[in-house]
């Protein structure tokens, strides 16, 4: 399974507990934060000013180790 920029923040850090240091690694430090559980990944990067496509790049890494 991949993780896409749709999936929703909360439940992705639930399923995939690796993504995290990757989020924190960008500065998203959002999971306790009420908009994650409403915000999709796309939506918290581009609020962050985060580079969406490098961000997927490295939560889909994670996955694979």
């Amino acid at each position: 399974m991949q993780i896409t920029k749709d999936m929703n923040i909360v439940e992705v850090v639930n399923k995939f507990p690796e993504s995290i240091e990757v989020f924190q690694s960008f500065g998203m430090h959002c999971f306790g934060c009420m908009a994650a559980r409403f915000e999709n990944i796309e939506q918290g990067a581009l609020a962050h000013g985060i580079d969406v496509p490098k961000l997927m790049e490295e939560l889909n890494k994670a996955l694979e180790k």
